[in-house]
């Protein structure tokens, strides 16, 4: 059973063989078993080069010594760091020569973040942004993670759980001391005026949260057409390499096929689909119905069709943005204004105006300067109880002070929820599972 008052250690620079490793230390042996592995320490936050050595006194490595009392540390504990050439057998020395000390293990994954949180060194939204950081792979991924990471979020979050609880507070006011001089007669211009506003604001908020999600997961992009339409070589020229098989053969594609494309700082997923049409053929159905039901959950639909041929405009159950290319412009010279862009994936006409037309689109999503944005299911589901909490305690006008007081209470706690002010004791296995060990 692991307890919170072991020290714990671990490999936190990543991978070896590298240049550089980093092992960190944290706990209240931290000191402890640093001096025993490097002697004298320096002063907080110096770096010192020191001999490692075994408590045997075998020499492990020469490298840096870093020592950052609690808590003012990542932790909030005492941590230590050691830094020492990046060789696996270098590395594997040192851990083993750590896990010989008393109360003192192997860190398990985000255990060293889990420990700033708490101890009160980060929220829950700022230790999801890190986890975001830390594999963002993409500009825009980057500055979001970094938005959560340094707080911007939980500012905005706090701030609105903090109205409503002071909203609460001029409510519980009213009723307790009704009589009293000092208490207003009326909290109708004081806190519903301020829960208008903050309605407002939280749905526009959450207005943002399909941006959020399209940053974070990137933009969803299906390419779909009749068979033979150009739908696989159209996924091989932009992903610059052969994802699908490409024949004349109608309904080769019978399964749905994705690639992942950087456009312009943004994640891209593009899905290749199997050709729509008229079939019995049992495979190639199921073909055609995965089509569909990934059609349905798309950001953006690129409908293909053989110049002269009708692109389908209508999906059912997509409602967004359809954007239709005529294919094979190398046989088919000529313009066409039936569709949005012509192309050629043999010769590769056109695809720069795709492309454009693909950055449009982002942009035209991101018209905002701001990136504190939600971006994850599980701040929307939450964003969205508060916001149906606060409308209810508005519209709540013929019902006691007290049943709207309740409604806002529940706004509030679906807020905590989302930073951790409130117990959410159940989600942070499935949080801190998503990092490395050394973090």
């Amino acid at each position: 059973m692991l307890t919170k008052n072991e020290t714990i250690y671990a490999l936190s620079s990543g991978s070896v063989p590298s240049g550089v490793a980093v092992i960190r230390i944290s706990g209240a042996m931290a000191f402890v078993l640093a001096r025993s592995l490097a002697g004298t320490l320096p002063a907080p936050r110096q770096a010192a080069l020191k001999t490692i050595r075994t408590r045997n006194g075998l020499m492990i490595d020469r490298g840096l010594v870093l020592i950052f009392p609690g808590p003012a540390s990542f932790t909030g504990e005492d941590c230590a760091e050691i830094h020492v050439h990046g060789g696996k057998a270098v590395v594997k020395a040192l851990l083993d020569e750590l896990s010989t000390f008393e109360s003192c293990r192997l860190a398990e994954h985000g255990e060293f973040s889990r420990r700033a949180l708490e101890n009160g060194k980060m929220d829950l939204v700022e230790v999801e942004g890190l986890a975001d950081l830390i594999s963002a792979e993409t500009e825009m991924q980057r500055r979001l993670a970094l938005e959560h990471a340094a707080g911007g979020l939980s500012v905005l979050y706090n701030g609105w759980a903090d109205r409503l609880t002071r909203a609460r507070a001029l409510i519980e006011a009213e009723l307790d001391f009704a009589d009293e001089d000092d208490v207003p007669g009326s909290v109708s211009d004081m806190v519903w005026t301020d829960m208008q506003h903050l309605r407002a604001e939280l749905a526009d908020h959450l207005a943002g949260a399909d941006l959020g999600e399209i940053i974070r997961d990137g933009l969803k992009v299906v390419i779909v057409g009749a068979p033979n339409a150009g739908k696989s070589s159209l996924m091989n020229a932009l992903a610059k390499r052969e994802v699908a098989i490409v024949t004349d053969i109608a309904g080769t594609t019978r399964d749905v096929l994705h690639v992942d494309l950087n456009i312009e700082g943004y994640a891209v997923r593009l899905y290749d689909t199997a050709g729509l049409r008229e079939t019995d053929e049992i495979v190639e159905r199921e073909g055609i119905r995965r089509a569909l039901r990934t059609v349905a959950d798309a950001d953006l639909v690129l409908s293909l069709a053989e110049i002269g041929d009708e692109a389908q405009r209508d999906f059912p159950g997509f409602t967004g943005k359809v954007l239709t290319l005529g294919t094979k412009s190398d046989i088919h010279p000529g313009t066409h204004d039936r569709y949005d862009v012509l192309i050629s994936s043999a010769t590769g006409s056109g695809l720069a105006g795709l492309h454009e037309l693909l950055r449009q689109d982002l942009q035209l999503r991101s018209g905002m300067l701001s990136l504190a944005l939600p971006s994850r299911l599980r701040h929307r589901k939450l964003l969205t109880e508060s916001l149906s909490a606060v409308e209810a305690a508005l519209g709540a006008e013929n019902q006691g002070l007290d049943i709207r007081a309740e409604y806002l209470r529940q706004a509030a706690t679906s807020l905590g929820r989302i930073t951790g002010r409130v117990d959410v004791e159940d989600l942070l296995d499935v949080i801190f599972s998503e990092f490395c060990i050394g973090k």
